[in-house]
């Protein structure tokens, strides 16, 4: 390939990763609409993303329930009536486990 052919091809790629990424952020910001991040409420394998540690980076990754470090989106306000919290701490969240049942 010549170099103007290589470059017109990188710029593309370029452009079309941008595009890809902005269109992957607009539903999770439309989704956060009247949410909260909520730590300590979500059972293992069913937290939102990545947790306060930074031991992993996605969603459906935790490995221990109620974990204080993981979050899940709520509905906003709902986070401390389910016994959750709006930091991350360190430990096992005994009271949301116990509202849960």
């Amino acid at each position: 390939m010549s170099d103007s052919k290589l470059s017109t091809f990188s710029l593309a790629a370029a452009v079309a990763g941008a595009v890809s990424m902005a269109a992957m952020t607009i539903p999770s910001t439309a989704s956060a609409a009247g949410k909260e991040k909520c730590y300590g409420v979500s059972k293992a394998g069913e937290n939102g993303c990545a947790n306060a540690a930074g031991t992993h980076s996605c969603a459906g990754q935790s490995t221990a329930a109620y974990d204080n470090g993981e979050w899940k989106l709520v509905a906003e306000g709902s986070c401390v009536e389910m016994g959750g919290l709006l930091e991350p701490s360190d430990g096992i969240n005994e009271d949301a486990k116990m509202k849960a049942g």
